[in-house]
């Protein structure tokens, strides 16, 4: 498990993710990237490292105690993610990331550079004798392609040296292919070399993502199968177009037309400019890394563009030969093309580092709001505790309030206060167990024992503050039930009695008056009124029941072991009232049945 110092960094960096597709990274404490992972919501997946629930290995456990910063990557889709993490991990070979192996990385669909050329899936690549299209982020993908291909054209299978000389000695046979007609037969000479260079042309365009033909073929068929009332067959061409419609979105991520090169992108506002750097590997994005530079003198765009491209590829001795910029940094770099592209992969491959770069703004406004506000809390505190006289600022505060009508139903609530803003998260209800008169005090010392010992037994961090609303005699239970867990030498607690909002502290007999205007009161206060609603909220639920069931009491013929066996059978009222007139007659018989379904329908008409 992770320290609570690293979860609450973890916590402050996770809150500021984008909730896009993406790749992260989880560095240790040297800077070591230790694991790489994909995910549809940034934010979400990532949350769930700090998540105890969540260590089910011991594994898991050594990585999450491990984890010192986090790094994203922003992409367009969860197939290029996947892509993109499996580059990452061949790269890095992160210290818990499953290793892959080079040659079995990505599925390409390969038409083979010969006479009749084959169209094949593989994992290898070499591009002297074949053209590659992919990669693909599925193989159940590219199979369906491969059908779908050859359902539009037949082609062969074999691995026959088709040359003109062979096929004119008649070497070799139709095959089975041939006979059921997923064949025409070139080995025989039954189909033309041209004609079958024309399909291969067509399936290339497929490959490349300009099917529009194709389409309206499809298309075509589709609603002569429906006008035939063939609708299986206009279903399976149907299903053919949506594959299509996948290839659209080519990936970028890994490309392997795109080669060696380097990308950066540019944005900027008043104070400060943001490039974006994106290092392309072999046609695979290999690392994202965004800079915030602050403006001193008024520098122009080009100024720092060309400043943080000298900069960056000395630091990581870059001698890719082309670099992608948004526009002409005014330098020429010697052995390196510069391009500004406007349409392409290469512009895609822009546009994604402006992704990054603008989410990098973003996040960095976001931070930088928060941590204003995060100091301006804690300057505060810091006030808090000089004015009730408490060791430390009070980081993490928790309020106790109990709620009862005359002494019936008493319930009691606890909020939770980190940095000066509520916890809902931390916040619990508490029925009292103990306590069977109208005794706030016993209520209050039942509730403050039962918190504290489940912390302690949990091994949670404990409050530097406890807020009791109610006067000396509350803050009197307050206190015993800290002694009996041993911690009232650990843990300030004060009370704030609701009449003239004063302050009482454990052995002082006066109240403190804070002045109204105080900001130290206004937080206190706020505290309170928090845990007041929250109490009420049970409180009302548990008094509406008990008045629905006494509502039921006064049923003629309908007495308290009946109301029992009904709540011990359905378990609220809720339940009884949505119940079936069989269902209640199961439970207490028909005759008690017709008498509550008389009822309830009462209620419902008023």
């Amino acid at each position: 498990m992770t320290s609570s110092k690293n979860i609450h960094l973890l916590k402050q960096h996770i809150k500021f993710l984008p909730s896009n597709p993406g790749v992260y990274q989880f560095l240790n404490d040297k800077g070591e990237i230790i694991y790489v992972g994909k995910a549809k919501n940034l934010k979400k997946r990532v949350g769930t490292y700090i998540n105890k629930k969540n260590y089910n290995t011991a594994k898991l456990k050594l990585l999450a105690k491990q984890i010192a910063d986090i790094r994203h990557i922003v992409v367009e889709s969860e197939a290029d993610a996947l892509l993109l993490e499996n580059t990452l991990i061949k790269k890095n070979k992160p210290k818990y990331n499953v290793l892959l192996k080079d040659d079995k990385t990505y599925p390409y669909i390969c038409v083979s550079n010969e006479p009749f050329p084959r169209v094949y899936q593989t994992r290898k690549r070499d591009e002297r004798d074949a053209s590659y299209f992919g990669p693909y982020a599925s193989v159940a993908v590219v199979k369906t392609a491969l059908e779908l291909i050859a359902s539009l054209y037949p082609l062969r299978t074999c691995k026959y040296k088709l040359t003109k000389s062979n096929i004119e000695k008649g070497k070799f046979r139709v095959c089975l292919e041939y006979h059921i007609g997923k064949c025409k037969g070139p080995c025989e000479g039954r189909q033309t070399e041209h004609e079958y260079n024309e399909n291969i042309r067509s399936i290339k365009n497929i490959l490349r993502g300009n099917f529009h033909e194709v389409k309206i073929f499809l298309k075509e068929k589709m609603q002569k199968y429906s006008s035939e009332y063939k609708f299986e067959e206009a279903q399976e061409v149907k299903e053919k177009l949506q594959i299509l419609e996948k290839y659209r979105s080519k990936s970028i991520i890994v490309n392997p037309l795109l080669k060696d090169l380097d990308v950066f992108s540019y944005l900027e506002d008043k104070k400060y400019a943001y490039v974006n750097y994106l290092k392309v590997i072999n046609g695979a994005i290999v690392q994202s890394k965004t800079t915030q530079i602050k403006k001193v003198l008024d520098e122009t765009d080009k100024e720092i563009l060309a400043l943080m491209i000298a900069d960056t590829l000395k630091s990581h001795s870059s001698n890719r030969g082309e670099l992608i910029l948004p526009f002409h940094p005014g330098i020429n770099l010697k052995n390196k093309k510069i391009t500004v592209p406007k349409i392409g992969d290469r512009k895609k491959l822009l546009l994604l580092s402006e992704r990054n770069a603008r989410h990098y703004k973003l996040e960095k406004g976001k931070r930088q709001s928060a941590e204003i506000f995060t100091n301006k809390r804690r300057e505060q505190l810091e006030t808090m505790s000089k004015e009730l006289n408490i060791k430390e600022p009070p980081l993490h505060i928790e309020c106790f309030d109990i709620s009862s009508t005359m002494g019936k139903n008493p319930v009691a609530a606890c909020v939770v206060f980190r940095n000066g803003v509520p916890s809902r998260k931390e916040y619990r209800h508490y029925s009292i167990k103990t306590v069977n008169s109208a005794d706030d005090y016993a209520s209050m010392k039942e509730v403050v024992i039962r918190r504290y010992k489940k912390l302690l037994k949990d091994g949670n961090t404990l409050p530097q503050l406890v807020v009791i609303d109610g006067g000396k005699g509350q803050l009197g239970s307050a206190v015993e039930a800290l002694r009996e867990n041993n911690l009232d030498e650990k843990i300030s607690v004060i009370a704030i009695a609701k009449k003239l909002e004063e302050i009482y502290v454990p052995g002082d007999s006066l109240p403190l008056y804070l002045n109204k205007q105080s900001l130290t009161l206004r937080i206190i206060q706020h505290i309170r009124n928090e845990a007041h609603r929250f109490s009420l909220r049970l409180h009302r639920k548990k008094r509406s029941a008990d008045q629905t069931e006494s509502q039921l009491l006064n049923v003629k013929g309908i007495g308290g072991k009946t109301i029992e066996k009904l709540y011990k059978d359905f378990k609220s009222f809720e339940k009884i009232k949505n119940a079936s007139h069989d269902q209640i007659s199961i439970s207490i018989g028909k005759r008690k049945a017709d008498l509550i379904s008389s009822f309830l329908s009462d209620k419902k008409e008023i």
